[in-house]
């Protein structure tokens, strides 16, 4: 079997909380992941088993937390 490197640019919300489960399993399978995400985020947080790249944004979380 051979296992691969996958670059991951997710769009947060619910689309990443089902891209998750997938990348733990790809992960448990022995790909290396990396997501490439904004610091600021609803729901994209550092997690001890994903390897994640955070890049800054021109807002806060408070900022974001405010909108509709």
């Amino acid at each position: 079997a051979a296992a691969g490197k996958l670059l991951v640019v997710p769009v947060d919300g619910s689309h990443w909380l089902s891209m998750r489960e997938l990348l733990d399993i790809l992960q448990q399978k022995g790909h290396e992941v990396v997501v490439v995400a904004p610091e600021v985020t609803f729901h994209i947080k550092p997690a001890k088993n994903l390897r994640i790249k955070m890049y800054p944004v021109p807002f806060t979380q408070k900022e974001l937390d405010e909108v509709p």
